[in-house]
């Protein structure tokens, strides 16, 4: 499997606690290549789990790799950050929006459900892979 990951699905594969680590540990298994990511991500992952030595070994292990430069694409965010300002999108989120416009062949691996009303390029539905409908908890990102 191949794909872009947010930071929902990283917290929740590296903390067993997480209302979703079954289903990020069980989605992990089948990750042939490193997840494509960025360093906004990695650093909302690290904040939430309260430890950056885990998030860099998430980068070690081949689980996820930076694959976005932000300076090269900060013209495309602010207009992303524009279009959706009544949504208040963070910079992860808008980095994968890009990310996602960069890269149309992979999904984005969410728990977020902003990734449903997200559009690349404008009016393009971003594809996701999030957890069963039955698992989601509102306010949990």
């Amino acid at each position: 499997m191949r794909g872009i990951a947010d930071t929902g699905f990283l917290v929740a594969y590296a903390n067993r606690r997480d209302v979703y680590f079954q289903w990020a540990y069980a989605l992990a298994e089948h990750i042939l290549e490193p997840l494509l990511t960025c360093e906004s991500v990695l650093a909302e992952t690290a904040y939430h789990l309260k430890n950056s030595g885990l998030v860099l070994r998430l980068i070690e292990t081949g689980l996820v790799r930076v694959a976005f430069d932000l300076e090269s694409h900060r013209r495309e965010l602010a207009e992303l950050a524009r279009r959706y300002a009544d949504r208040q999108p963070d910079l992860a989120d808008l980095c994968l929006i890009r990310m996602s416009e960069l890269n149309p062949e992979l999904p984005v691996i969410t728990v977020d459900g902003d990734f449903r009303i997200y559009r690349r390029n404008r009016r393009e539905t971003i594809p996701v892979i999030m957890p069963p409908h039955h698992l989601e908890v509102p306010g949990n990102q």
